[in-house]
């Protein structure tokens, strides 16, 4: 059975490496072993903090403007987050994806992953979906 990799701080912030490491050699079935096995950095809205789990409120989303769909940004390791982005991320698991996913899937028309690079990667929420729950 898999091992669960432990959230690591490098000298830049939050990260999961082996999500870095699949998002570079582009090998999708690296990226959903990672995304079960591991941590997910997400920009937050900066919103007042609260109990409990985040929600959507909480989690920044993108939406384009010229078709208005929503773009969830998640990021390998909170270095890759551009700067123009909020400040605040949160290191979030793979069951609160999975069920962030399941909650909004209808409102995400897509997720990004490391949007600014070096290696992004783009997949549907249903695609997610089904890697977190394989």
């Amino acid at each position: 059975m898999a091992r669960k990799r432990e959230p690591e701080r490098s000298e830049q912030g939050l990260r999961n490496t082996a999500l870095s490491d699949a998002l570079q050699t582009q090998d999708v079935a690296a990226v959903a072993f990672a995304l079960r096995h591991g941590p997910v950095v997400v920009p937050l809205t900066g919103t007042d903090p609260h109990d409990g789990p985040l929600v959507a409120e909480d989690v920044w989303t993108f939406r384009d403007p010229s078709s208005g769909e929503i773009a969830l940004v998640l990021f390998s390791d909170e270095s890759h987050k551009p700067a123009a982005l909020p400040t605040s991320v949160s290191l979030q698991s793979p069951d609160w994806l999975r069920a962030f996913l399941g909650v909004n899937q209808d409102q995400i028309a897509t997720v990004l992953f490391d949007l600014a690079g070096p290696h992004p990667m783009r997949s549907t929420p249903a695609d997610l979906i089904a890697a977190l729950d394989a």
